[in-house]
């Protein structure tokens, strides 16, 4: 296979992936306007299921030009050599394998973040801030980015710099290294994100005395779960839509509130929404992901170490020196596909593991405070409540809201 063979696959691969998100979207756009299911009939009234399908086209809208913008982009940069032109910048600066890829991946993703800027900017300040949503301000804006970046340089960057090393030092075996490291990071990550990188961003207080706390705190006890960390997070400093969710493991195990959720949401229905975070822990959903995310890192890596000392990786995307920086662009490329079949494959898996959460809620508490405090949710986020099939088989991590509710109505 020739350099300039493998490049059209990849253009390929790139211009398939644009057609199928496309389709997709057209397909599911078609629903916006369908009638909403009897067992739904209470989530919106006539002007707020207007305000939804308004809510639905726009970014339907906004969607098709920020993803062809950055299709036309992407195509530029490979037709004209963009990263054999980076990849001289950087080798500019120095010959040293490791300063060489970090100057390369910080002048792309730098470049990306701020090219994609205002199209952030304008979903949240515009699209988001005239359907209500948007809190943000623009100093927050502002600094979210710079911190972004600055977690991004030195995270990435890291483990970036690591990597090259381990491939400098023992070539087709980089990969088992490189592996560990990922594996302590995202097992780092998911014990103490809550309590490292969240707080960079949000105010995180624990849940104050009283009857909320009190109710969580007896159902955790009625199910055996030892749940002593329950924090409210600010997240109406950014917008008005409710989370929750449940990190960590051990003595670092927490569950977190958003202050909307805690606002929109009864005492029962706060509880509800936690008992399904419970069953997710209690049904070993969190160490499944984990192990999986693990195993997959590992596959890709193994992969990755196969191909990523042939010179045709380099040379398909236009530049002359087979280099591991180079490489790593364009298998990941080329590596797409995989990575679609084994995302469908996990989201798949995902909706299981929800269903069986709310199965676990209704059966451990009450599934009618679960049921609606979903249709609150839904309702306060404008969600499409009759998304196509196919939308859902490629994109959801979640069931829908129908199904759901179905679901807990047994």
């Amino acid at each position: 296979m020739t350099a300039q063979t493998l490049f059209y696959i990849i253009v390929a691969i790139i211009l398939i992936n644009f057609i199928k998100d496309k389709i997709l979207d057209a397909l599911n756009a078609k629903h916006f306007k369908d009638a909403i299911p009897d067992e739904l009939s209470d989530v919106y009234d006539e002007d707020e299921y207007r305000k939804s399908q308004a809510y639905k086209a726009i970014n339907y809208k906004f969607g098709i030009w920020s993803s062809l913008f950055s299709l036309v982009l992407t195509l530029g940069f490979l037709f004209l050599d963009g990263f054999e032109y980076v990849d001289n910048i950087a080798r500019s600066y120095s010959n040293n394998p490791i300063i060489v890829g970090l100057i390369f991946f910080g002048i792309i993703m730098f470049a990306s973040d701020i090219i994609t800027t205002p199209f952030a900017y304008y979903k949240t300040f515009a699209i988001e801030e005239k359907f209500g949503f948007n809190k943000t301000t623009k100093k927050t804006f502002i600094l979210d980015k710079l911190k972004g970046l600055l977690m991004m340089a030195v995270l990435g960057g890291g483990i970036i710099a690591l990597i090259i090393w381990f491939y400098q030092l023992t070539q087709n075996y980089f990969w088992l290294y490189a592996w560990v490291i990922v594996t302590i990071f995202t097992v780092f990550m998911n014990m103490f994100y809550s309590r490292l990188i969240v707080p960079m961003f949000n105010k995180q207080t624990p849940l104050e005395d009283g009857e909320l706390r009190n109710k969580i705190s007896d159902y955790a006890e009625s199910v055996g779960f030892s749940l002593n960390k329950i924090f409210v997070i600010d997240g109406s400093k950014r917008s008005t839509k409710a989370n929750a969710y449940f990190s960590g493991f051990g003595s670092e195990k927490r569950v977190t509130l958003y202050d909307t959720l805690v606002n929109d949401l009864e005492d029962d229905e706060i509880v509800a929404v936690l008992a399904h975070e419970v069953g997710h822990y209690k049904r070993k959903h969190i160490i499944f992901n984990l192990i999986s995310s693990v195993l997959l890192t590992g596959l890709t890596l193994y992969i990755l170490s196969i191909f990523i000392s042939n010179p045709l990786l380099s040379n398909a995307i236009g530049v002359e020196k087979q280099s591991f920086h180079v490489g790593l662009i364009a298998f990941g490329l080329l590596y797409s596909p995989i990575s679609e079949v084994t995302g469908l494959l996990m989201n798949y898996v995902s909706r299981v593991f929800e269903y069986q959460a709310d199965d676990y809620a209704k059966n451990t508490y009450k599934a009618q405070p679960l049921i609606t405090s979903l249709k609150k949710l839904s309702k306060n986020s404008l969600s499409n409540l009759t998304p196509h099939k196919a939308y859902v088989f490629m994109h959801y991590s979640h069931p829908t809201l129908l199904q759901r509710v179905k679901n807990l109505s047994k």
